[in-house]
């Protein structure tokens, strides 16, 4: 295995020496945001992990190795090349046989975290069941690797143009725990609150760690869902963010706009339908989610 895996200096000798690393996705670098905004991301995200005591691992595919930590000037080739594959568990061998250039989804940094012997992961917002799912079978396959795959993902919840409730659902079924941070509500991204409560509800990241060291200890393997609410001041209130995305969701039916092109649709209404409002949101919960999971893969270490 160690043949496909690179290391930055930083996260290999903090793996070396036991040292709490926190993994991020590359997927919203290359296809989440556009230059320079994305570069500004990627650095801050990385800098407030370093800030609660842990190392950033920002994963990629590059040249046919799993990069487990990214150079600025790899980080800079995410945020300004075309062309740049998005990568889940189906497309990791052929990008990585290809010597391709690939962005890790949700799920393809889960298997590559968990490949590095790294527990804890940051990201934005989970895959899901997608809205009228139980006729399109559109259900990510973040979802099925979190009920495989030992690597607990902070998020702000499901991103809120899913079905939240049919993607609990899934989750229940296959046994992935639902954590909700210092919140008996399970957020839906841009709000703090959705009609749907959590498994268990955990103040701090002790507890959290704790929680997760019994579970692969007892050899309950899979992920968990370590749900955590944007910061009060950034949110936008559940009821006036679901009316922009019902209507997104009409605007995309009426101009026929099918498959992989919905999500990009929608989310791009959304952006305009809120006035930047729902961007902004955005990179509040992925530096919020960046603290908390520092803290949380800092206290499993301890």
């Amino acid at each position: 295995m160690e043949q496909f895996l690179s290391y930055t200096d930083e996260v290999r000798d903090a793996l070396e020496s036991g040292k709490p690393v926190v993994a991020l996705e590359s997927t919203i670098i290359s296809h989440g945001l556009p230059y320079p905004e994305n570069m500004d991301m990627a650095k801050k995200v990385e800098n407030i992990i370093r800030e609660q005591g842990a190392v950033p691992a920002t994963i990629g595919l590059m040249d046919g190795k799993i990069k487990i930590g990214l150079t600025e000037d790899e980080l800079y080739t995410f945020a300004t090349e075309e062309g740049i594959h998005k990568v889940s568990r189906r497309d990791f061998a052929h990008i990585i046989a290809k010597q391709e250039t690939g962005a890790t989804t949700v799920a393809g940094t889960m298997i590559a975290a968990n490949l590095a012997g790294i527990r804890v992961f940051a990201t934005g917002g989970i895959g899901g069941v997608h809205r009228e799912g139980e006729y399109t079978w559109d259900v990510s396959a973040d979802l099925q690797e979190l009920a495989q795959t030992n690597v607990a993902v902070v998020c702000a919840g499901a991103k809120s143009i899913l079905d939240i409730g049919r993607t609990l659902e899934y989750l229940e079924t296959h046994g992935v725990p639902v954590v909700g941070y210092k919140t008996n509500a399970f957020p839906s991204f841009y709000s703090r609150e959705s009609e749907f409560g959590v498994d268990f509800s955990i103040d701090n990241p002790a507890d959290v760690a704790k929680t997760l060291q019994t579970k692969w200890q007892l050899g309950l393997d899979g992920g968990a869902v370590v749900a955590n609410p944007v910061p009060k001041a950034s949110e936008i209130p559940f009821n006036e963010i679901e009316s922009v995305i019902e209507q997104a969701l009409s605007e995309a039916k009426a101009d026929n706009v099918t498959g992989k092109d919905v999500t990009p649709f929608i989310l791009s209404r959304v952006k305009s339908l809120t006035d930047g409002k729902s961007l902004e949101t955005n990179l509040a919960l992925v530096y919020h989610n960046a603290e908390v999971a520092g803290q949380i893969a800092a206290a499993y270490h301890s």
